[in-house]
């Protein structure tokens, strides 16, 4: 059971993930404060960080927050030698330098707490050709995503034991995407299907959760069976 008073911090709280579980997480009794950039908070900025940390002191952390070339507006269709070098550095600098930069200040201004990371399976293994047959997935993406898994483990180490540290590995999850990508993405998927958002929240439960008192720099995948194969 969770303490009553118990606070989380959701940084990307307006996203897709983010609006199911801070409903959810209020839904069974949490306090959260919400972090995102539709809310005026520039997570990019590290004198803001630093500031809004401070003021801001939570029981737990849980970081949404990222770049996604799925989901970003005007995703040029191009492969890993079309790439700019600054769009490669924009999304290593948004996923992995800011998050590193949010983390480090959550744990700087508090005495104890947990952290729960998402990476993506893209952290784990690579994108598949032909899901993507109108241009690849963005290479900074999973290369960024991949280093929030070792992110992760390096602070569930060094910043132990007053603080767990874990990271969760989403699998797709349905949004309205074109019928061709869903059926494609759920042929290839051993569950046959994608994750329902809701499908989500309960990983994070249980991390913040005093059932998940002795897990820490553990990776878990959310994923229907997708990195099983």
């Amino acid at each position: 059971m969770k303490r009553r008073s118990d606070t989380v911090i959701v940084t990307g709280s307006a996203g897709l993930i983010g609006r199911e579980l801070t409903a959810r997480l209020r839904e069974i009794g949490y306090l959260v404060i919400e972090a995102d950039l539709s809310l005026g908070h520039d997570l990019t900025n590290q004198s803001f960080v630093r500031e809004w940390f401070r003021e801001n002191k939570a029981d737990h952390l849980v970081n949404l927050f990222a770049i996604n070339d799925a989901v970003t507006t005007g995703r040029k269709s191009s492969t890993f030698l079309d790439l700019d070098l600054e769009s490669f550095r924009r999304c290593m600098d948004v996923n992995v330098v800011s998050l590193f930069a949010v983390c480090q200040e959550y744990i700087r201004n508090q005495v104890s707490g947990s952290i729960v990371n998402f990476s993506s399976i893209y952290g784990a293994v690579s994108p598949r050709r032909d899901m993507y047959p109108n241009g690849e997935k963005s290479i900074g993406y999973s290369v960024s995503k991949a280093a929030v898994v070792q992110l992760t483990r390096h602070l569930a180490v060094h910043a132990a034991p007053q603080f767990r540290v874990n990271c969760v590995l989403p699998g797709g999850i349905y949004a309205d995407q074109p019928i061709d990508f869903v059926e494609n993405y759920s042929s290839n998927c051993p569950l046959g299907r994608m994750m329902n958002s809701n499908e989500i929240t309960g990983i994070v439960e249980f991390l913040i959760s005093e059932k998940a008192t002795y897990c820490t720099g553990g990776i878990y995948a959310v994923d229907g069976g997708w990195t099983a194969w």
